[in-house]
């Protein structure tokens, strides 16, 4: 049995994962973020609290692992920042751990037991407060070893201008420190973003959405440039991985006409010309993190 962890900048999620990927109950805890000592106490504690011993440690956290060092940036959970996550887990916990960043665990779920199956290039795509990304080849992923591959959300790529007739974007600086990230505008805090700027109103994403499908003119504008704001990378995306499946999770993965809208926008770019859908719904809706960590670390996903 392998013990997962799900860890973001506010709450743990911690499960038993047993062959087949069963899971079993779910237990949360608040994120000691800034507090190395108490971070490690409370996975102890839920560790604990597992049926049996588990032979290893899986962990899906937000940020990235330098593959010459090891070192963690994780911005959200300053107290691992720049620490040797699994070598100090490891040694704190006493057990091997295997530690990934979250869209790469969601990734690895998506192409090994989700819509990604059958599939040789799966991208998967996170959609929510931010974007992020991960790509598996031929069942293997490219950041095995650290890295940063996939973070298609943190470049100055933005749009400046979308809408028919062209409308001049926003250009915003990112938590990345650099101006114009597609993450600005191409999130659900982007949606957000577009509508206060553009129509002086503030407005929830989900809400927006909702809007845009009831006819609201207005909410259909703003969502119109967001689908044009994310459809373009995310086809660049598509062209240069080769990837013929992007499974999208996040919390505008749960908005069906959104998805489609991006999907019929991004086969309209692809130099490859799909007859089916490429930008798709993760079916991996119960603790994905979870899953692909434990993927990573061994767990055997058969039944």
């Amino acid at each position: 049995m392998i013990f997962g962890f799900d860890i973001g900048g506010t709450t743990i999620r911690g499960a038993e994962v047993l062959p087949g990927l069963d899971l079993g109950p779910v237990r949360r805890a608040p994120t000691p973020a800034r507090d190395f000592d108490a971070f490690v106490s409370t996975l102890r504690d839920m560790i604990a609290a597992a049926s049996a011993r588990p032979e290893a440690i899986a962990i899906s956290l937000p940020g990235v692992m330098n593959p010459a060092t090891r070192e963690a940036l994780c911005a959200n959970i300053p107290c691992l920042n720049g620490r040797r996550v699994e070598e100090d887990l490891a040694s704190a916990l006493g057990l091997p751990v295997v530690v990934a960043n979250d869209a790469d665990c969601f990734t690895v779920a998506e192409a090994r037991a989700g819509a990604g199956r059958g599939h040789r290039i799966v991208f998967g795509a996170i959609l929510g407060t931010g974007i992020g990304g991960g790509l598996v080849v031929d069942g293997r992923l490219i950041n095995a070893t650290g890295g940063f591959a996939g973070e298609w959300g943190h470049a100055p790529i933005a749009a400046r201008m979308a809408g028919n007739p062209p409308v001049e974007m926003p250009r915003l600086r990112c938590g990345c420190g650099l101006e114009g990230c597609l993450e600005t505008l191409g999130s659900a805090r982007g949606i957000e973003r577009l509508d206060a700027h553009f129509h002086a109103r503030t407005l929830a994403a989900e809400d927006i959405i909702a809007a845009a499908e009831a006819g609201d003119p207005l909410s259909r504008r703003t969502v119109g440039w967001f689908v044009e704001i994310v459809s373009a990378p995310l086809a660049m995306v598509v062209n240069v991985t080769g990837a013929t499946i992007v499974p999208v999770g996040g919390g505008l993965s749960n908005a069906p006409s959104l998805l489609q809208a991006i999907d019929e926008a991004v086969r309209a770019f692809t130099l490859c010309r799909f007859s089916e859908p490429v930008v798709v719904r993760g079916q991996c809706r119960h603790e994905p993190g979870i899953i692909g960590a434990a993927l990573l670390a061994g767990v055997d996903g058969t039944a």
